[in-house]
């Protein structure tokens, strides 16, 4: 399953523009930018995005490109232990 990778144009101010831009040249990833996730209160304050539909926001771009990477790798997991059932 590839992840899907959200990002809103309204939290490019913190930074996320060049974490997306970096990911889109990741061919097993699908990210996409929206001009709003609906999810303003999180994206006033901190950079973040949607994994899988998912939020996952960090203090920094550079925590953000790290819990990105973990909740695709949990994901992952998840995705594997159902298939094995």
């Amino acid at each position: 399953m590839r992840p899907i990778i959200e990002f809103c144009t309204n939290n490019m101010h913190h930074g996320t523009e060049r974490l997306m831009k970096n990911l889109e040249q990741n061919l097993e990833y699908d990210v996409i930018e929206y001009g709003c996730l609906g999810n303003c209160g999180e994206c006033y304050l901190a950079p973040y995005a949607l994994v899988n539909g998912e939020v996952v926001a960090s203090a920094t771009v550079e925590d953000l490109e790290k819990d990105i990477q973990a909740k695709i790798k949990e994901n992952e997991e998840m995705f594997n232990l159902l298939s094995e059932e």
